[in-house]
C-alpha cells in the first residue's frame, strides 16, 4: 500500500494549507527603543506588550514570520510543568515549584484571554487534554502528578481508570489516564496569525527575512547589524528558541533543537473518527516515545505526533514509524493514507524548564521543551516588562537556569545520537516489556 495520497506534499505543514501570509514591512528603522529578534509566539506576545507600555518596537525574523514551530506543532493548549512538583523543589526550592505550578495555570487563563481581547479566530476549544498511561508504573505516577497539580497549581485535574479512558478513546493499549478538563485545542498557524495581525494593526514594524548577523555594544544602546542594514536598540528581547542561530552562542550552548515529526491522515469517515476518538480529547502518551495526537479542527482527520527520532531523519521515513505507532494504537487506520507529513524543532533545555532572564542588554524567554503554545506568548510578555521595567514582569520562570554542558559547544546536538539509540533501543524495549507483562 502506498503511504501517501497522489496529492501528498511531505514537508509542508497541514496548518498551512488554509491561511495566508500578509504583505510586512521592508523597511528597518535607524533606531528603536526595543528590538525583537524572533517573530514566533514570543516575539509576536512581546512587541505587543512593549507597544502597549508605550516603547517603539521592531520585530525581526530570518525567516518567514512565524513559518518556525509556532506554525508547526500539534496545537494543543495546556501548560502543566513538564517535571513533577518534587523534583522542581529540588533543584529550585519549594517555593520556585510551588510558583511554577501556579504560574501555569495563569499562563493558560491569560492566553484564553488574550485570544478573546484580540479576537483571534483560531479554532479554539476547550477539548481537555489526556495524558495516556502505557504501563501500571506510569499510571501510578500520574496519580501522584494528578494531586500535585490539584494542590499546588489549582488547575483542575483528574485520574481515569482504564474503562474510563475506554470511554476516551477506543484502544486496548492504556492502563489508565491523567485528564486536564481545562486544557484545550488551537489552530497554530491561526494563532500565528493573528498574533501578526494584532502587531501590525497596531503599527508595529515586523520584517522577515532580516536576520540578525552581529550585536555590537555601543555607550548607550546595542547596534544590531542585519541583512536589511543596521538599527539601534536600547533593549533587545531574543525569542529565537529551537531556531537560535550562531550569531548567540552563550544562548545557542543552552537551547538546543529536537525535531517533532507529525502526520495528517487522509479525510476519515465521521462515524469512524467518532469511534475512534469519542472524547475529542487532545491526547498525549506517558512513553518515551512521547506520541501525542488529535482530531483536526474540522473533525476530519487524525494528527499524529511524536517522537520519530532525537535526530533529523527523512521525511518518509519519520512518517514510516509514526504511521506504525498510531496504527498500533488505532488498527483500524490500517488502510488510511497520508497527506502531510512535516517537521520543526522544539528548543530544548537540559534542565527540561523555559527561562526568562537577561545577559547584559538582551532580555530573552526561551526553551520551551515542548510547552511553547501557552508559555511562549505569557513569557514573552514577561521577558519585555522585565526589559522596561513594568508592573508585571515576576514569574517563577526567572528562578529557573539556563544551563549548558562540557560536551554541547552550540550548533547540531551531536550528543542526541546517543540519546536517540539508548531510547530506540533500550528505554522503547523496556516499556513494551513491561507493558507486556502486564
Amino acid at each position: 500500500m502506498s503511504l501517501f495520497t497522489p496529492e501528498a506534499d511531505p514537508g509542508r505543514p497541514y496548518w498551512w494549507d488554509d491561511v495566508h501570509w500578509p504583505e510586512l514591512d521592508d523597511t528597518l528603522p535607524d533606531a528603536v527603543d526595543l528590538l525583537v529578534i524572533g517573530a514566533g509566539y514570543t516575539g509576536l506576545s512581546a512587541a505587543i506588550a512593549a507597544h502597549d507600555a508605550g516603547a517603539q518596537v521592531v520585530v525581526i525574523d530570518s525567516g518567514e514570520p512565524g513559518q518556525g514551530a509556532s506554525t508547526r506543532n500539534g496545537g494543543m493548549l495546556g501548560a502543566h510543568p513538564r517535571l513533577g512538583w518534587d523534583a522542581l523543589a529540588k533543584r529550585y526550592g519549594e517555593k520556585t515549584a510551588d510558583g511554577l505550578f501556579t504560574e501555569a495555570g495563569e499562563a493558560l487563563s491569560w492566553v484564553r484571554s488574550m485570544i478573546a481581547a484580540e479576537t483571534i479566530e483560531c479554532d479554539l476549544e476547550e477539548t481537555g487534554r489526556l495524558q495516556l498511561a502505557y504501563t501500571s508504573a506510569q499510571y501510578e505516577t500520574q496519580k501522584r502528578m494528578a494531586a500535585q497539580v490539584s494542590e499546588k497549581g489549582g488547575v483542575p485535574c483528574h485520574i481515569l481508570s482504564r474503562d474510563e479512558v475506554g470511554k476516551e478513546i477506543t484502544t486496548p493499549l492504556y492502563k489508565g489516564g491523567m485528564l486536564f478538563p481545562n486544557h484545550g485545542a488551537l489552530h497554530p498557524a491561526k494563532f500565528l496569525l493573528g498574533l501578526l495581525r494584532a502587531a501590525m494593526d497596531r503599527g508595529i514594524t515586523v520584517l522577515g527575512h532580516c536576520p540578525a548577523i552581529k550585536l555590537v555594544d555601543l555607550k548607550e544602546s546595542v547596534q544590531v547589524v542585519t541583512l536589511r542594514g543596521k538599527t539601534a536598540a536600547r533593549k533587545i528581547v531574543l525569542a529565537t528558541n529551537g531556531y537560535t542561530g550562531v550569531q548567540f552562542p552563550w544562548f545557542m550552548r543552552r537551547v538546543f533543537p529536537v525535531p517533532s515529526f507529525l502526520i495528517a491522515t487522509e479525510p476519515l469517515p465521521n462515524d469512524l473518527i467518532a469511534d475512534l476518538a469519542p472524547g475529542r480529547r487532545m491526547m498525549v502518551e506517558t512513553r518515551a516515545q512521547h506520541s501525542y495526537f488529535r482530531i483536526s479542527p474540522d473533525g476530519a482527520r487524525i494528527l499524529f505526533g511524536g517522537r520519530a527520532a532525537l535526530v533529523n531523519i527523512g521525511l518518509v521515513k519519520a512518517a514510516t514509524q509514526l504511521r506504525e505507532s498510531m496504527v498500533r494504537i488505532w488498527p483500524a487506520l490500517s488502510e488510511a493514507k497520508l497527506t502531510h507529513v512535516w517537521t520543526g524543532n522544539t528548543g530544548y533545555t537540559f534542565g527540561h524548564m523555559p527561562h526568562v532572564g537577561q545577559r547584559g542588554r538582551v532580555h530573552y524567554a526561551m526553551g520551551y521543551s515542548g510547552g511553547g503554545t501557552v508559555l511562549a506568548p505569557w513569557l514573552g510578555r514577561k521577558a519585555v516588562l522585565d526589559a522596561l521595567g513594568m508592573p508585571g514582569r515576576e514569574t517563577a520562570f526567572s528562578a529557573t537556569q539556563l544551563t549548558s554542558r562540557w560536551y554541547y559547544k552550540g550548533g547540531r546536538p551531536t550528543f542526541m545520537d546517543a540519546a536517540n539509540l539508548w531510547y530506540r533501543h533500550v528505554v522503547d524495549r523496556r516499556e513494551d516489556r513491561a507493558h507486556q507483562r502486564e
